[in-house]
């Protein structure tokens, strides 16, 4: 109901008031790119492509040549779609540039506000000429700039700029940035993510006028503008690439996210501080087929013990082309939320006069 999606994401405040935003840009938290999916979301130390500018932005030092990438995904149940490109340029022998878009939205939501009479407290004659309809979708989009410090070090940051719109009744802006670093050390990665490391503000402005029904319908107070802050998260990660046979290769990933903004429900924790580990591993055969497996959404409560949410995938690269599949679901604490399906490519603009200059 039009009643419960205001009143939520607007998170209806006094104005002027601020809060700590467990959820703010939560529309970002599942990650980019469906082998990073499909091996648990560890990608902090591994990334060196086109999503690095999501995971980790000094990966995309790693990259020779220019790359674009697209995914499309259909979350909870098929309730949210989600779709994210991006590409990535490398601009001088240790320097390159990326750009990323991401939407995030829930279309075709009724409005019944105007198709009911407050006055009689029943519907009005005909309530389905009086409903409209409205979407609520959530924006973000990227800057990036990444370089290599050696051949073993990189770091790289990224600014972003993440909109958030409830049809014409409420919207918001918010700012921040990533800082990200890799080291690797001979078969060993490493890597670090400080994600909205500014602390990002989200600024809600709504439309008392189009929300005015709530009022004279329900009796609701109408939600005025407020702000809230989305704090740091410091997402660590490490990785392993090993020979597994003849024209076989094994990567091993091991991630998490440390975070401080007092989640502590079915969260690893201590005190204020939550801990989200993840763990990934990718069997690759002579760089076309790939077989993909993780853990991810590793919960703990007293009722129901250690849980996590198990995810598969596999990939091919044919040419220029990386096609990639992953499924898992938004598990957690049970599977409420549904199964989650997610496609991507990338390409890979492989033509000598486009590969990085040698340093």
């Amino acid at each position: 109901m039009v009643l419960v999606v205001v009143v939520i994401a607007t998170a209806a405040n006094p104005a002027g008031a601020q809060n700590v935003a467990k959820y703010g840009a939560a529309f970002l938290e599942r990650g980019v790119g469906a082998r990073q999916l499909a091996m648990g979301g560890t990608a902090i130390a591994l990334t060196q492509d086109v999503t690095s500018a999501y995971w980790n932005v000094a990966g995309l030092a790693k990259m020779q040549y220019p790359q674009i990438a697209y995914m499309h995904e259909e979350r909870f149940a098929g309730i949210v779609s989600f779709d994210y490109g991006s590409a990535a340029f490398p601009i001088t022998s240790r320097s390159t540039f990326g750009i990323s878009f991401f939407r995030s939205g829930v279309d075709d939501i009724p409005n019944t506000l105007s198709a009911w009479d407050p006055i009689r407290d029943q519907p009005v004659p005909r309530p389905e000429n009086y409903i409209t309809y409205f979407s609520a979708a959530d924006y973000a989009f990227f800057v990036s700039y990444a370089r290599g410090v050696s051949e073993k070090t990189s770091f790289g940051v990224t600014g972003k700029i993440i909109r958030r719109s409830i049809g014409d009744f409420a919207s918001a802006w918010g700012y921040s940035f990533d800082i990200g670093a890799q080291f690797q050390s001979g078969r060993f990665l490493f890597g670090a993510n400080l994600q909205d490391i500014s602390t990002m503000i989200l600024s809600w402005n709504t439309d008392e006028a189009k929300l005015q029904p709530l009022q004279d319908t329900f009796g609701d107070t109408v939600p005025t503008g407020s702000s809230e802050l989305v704090l740091p998260v410091v997402r660590l990660g490490s990785g392993v690439q090993l020979p597994f046979a003849e024209a076989t290769s094994l990567n091993l990933g091991f991630d998490t996210d440390v975070r401080f903004d007092g989640l502590r429900a079915y969260s690893i924790n201590a005190g204020n501080i939550s801990f989200h580990p993840r763990l990934g591993a990718e069997l690759s055969f002579r760089d076309v087929v790939a077989l993909r497996a993780g853990v991810s959404d590793v919960t703990h409560s007293e009722a129901l013990g250690l849980q996590f949410a198990p995810t598969v995938g596999a990939g091919l690269s044919i040419k220029q082309v990386q096609l990639d599949y992953g499924f898992g679901n938004f598990a957690g604490a049970g599977n409420e939320l549904g199964f989650s399906h997610r496609v991507s490519f990338i390409l890979t603009l492989e033509q000598p006069s486009l590969k990085r200059a040698d340093r």
